[in-house]
């Protein structure tokens, strides 16, 4: 199941347990006692024990995996056994596009949108994972954020949740929920890295603006390199459509924002930028020792309406 409405989720329709399976490892999060408050817990996966795409197998290391999510998500006690399962981003296809007109009826919309999707995405489409969202009608056309995900890897990562003991009751893939802790209406820079893949989103207020996803390359420098275009190529967007610049890029990722500011691929953007943590660690209270820059999956999905 993919949730429909990504930013603002009906009240009480969205699990008030998290996780997220990350090359790092799982990160699993529930809703505490104070308002804002999130219960977190981390289980590490060996290096390796997932490689997400889209083609199965993504859990190399299925057993790892299902173990790290027993673990995690015991570790916080959901007081439901359903959850938000956040997924990696190349597990999945996000897309922005334009219709001249959308069906009301989701039933008769669904159709419509698969069509469009055939030729944009390289595997089936009438099988696959669909969910959308109206975001704005400019000039006549109507905005969608389309969010599309191969059956079969669908099926692995939920099925890895079940066989630990839990439900996933919607699926979400990382930045997307990640965008949730942002707040505001000014337009918002994100960049969100996972293991061997970065993504970059504009987003404001409720709309998606931007979102790209690309594979990095295994070589070292090679990847700082190819991190700094995708971040260039975003300002550049942020620049052309908004007639400005950020002042502040939010980031996610290993290390969070104060490892990302040594990185060389920061230099080769601009080493005077200012990088903030897209989730900040003050807003959860860790029951075991949580790597920094890996939250934003699971507090974003657990953000209220």
């Amino acid at each position: 199941m993919v949730l429909e409405n990504l930013f603002k989720p009906v009240p009480g329709a969205r699990p008030k347990a998290a996780c997220e399976i990350r090359p790092e490892g799982v990160v699993a999060a529930r809703s505490g006692k104070k308002p804002g408050e999130r219960v977190v817990a981390f289980a590490p996966l060996p290096e390796g024990a997932i490689a997400p795409g889209l083609k199965v197998p993504n859990l190399a290391d299925a057993r790892a995996v299902g173990t790290a999510l027993k673990a995690a998500l015991g570790e916080i006690e959901p007081r439901t056994k359903e959850v938000t399962l956040v997924v990696p981003d190349a597990a999945a296809r996000v897309l922005l596009l334009d219709f001249d007109e959308l069906p009301a009826k989701r039933q008769e919309a669904l159709p419509v949108v698969r069509f469009r999707l055939r030729k944009m995405v390289p595997f089936d489409v009438e099988t696959a994972a669909v969910s959308y969202q109206a975001m704005a009608e400019k000039n006549g056309q109507m905005n969608v954020l389309v969010t599309v995900m191969p059956a079969d890897v669908l099926e692995e990562y939920e099925s890895a949740v079940r066989d630990a003991g839990y439900e996933p009751g919607a699926v979400l893939p990382s930045t997307l929920a990640a965008a949730a802790t942002v707040s505001g209406g000014s337009p918002t820079l994100m960049v969100n890295r996972s293991g061997a893949s970065v993504t970059t989103a504009v987003t404001q207020g409720d709309e998606m603006l931007l979102h790209r996803s690309m594979d990095l390359p295994a070589e070292p420098q090679a990847r700082e390199e190819e991190m700094a275009q995708a971040v260039i190529t975003a300002l550049a967007w942020y620049e052309d459509t908004l007639s400005r610049l950020p002042a502040t890029m939010y980031y996610a990722g290993p290390g969070g924002a104060s490892a990302a500011a040594q990185a060389r691929w920061v230099a080769l953007v601009d080493p005077a930028l200012k990088l903030v943590d897209l989730s900040q660690a003050e807003q959860a209270s860790a029951m075991t020792s949580i790597p920094p820059g890996i939250t934003a999956g699971v507090t974003g999905a657990l953000a209220a309406p």
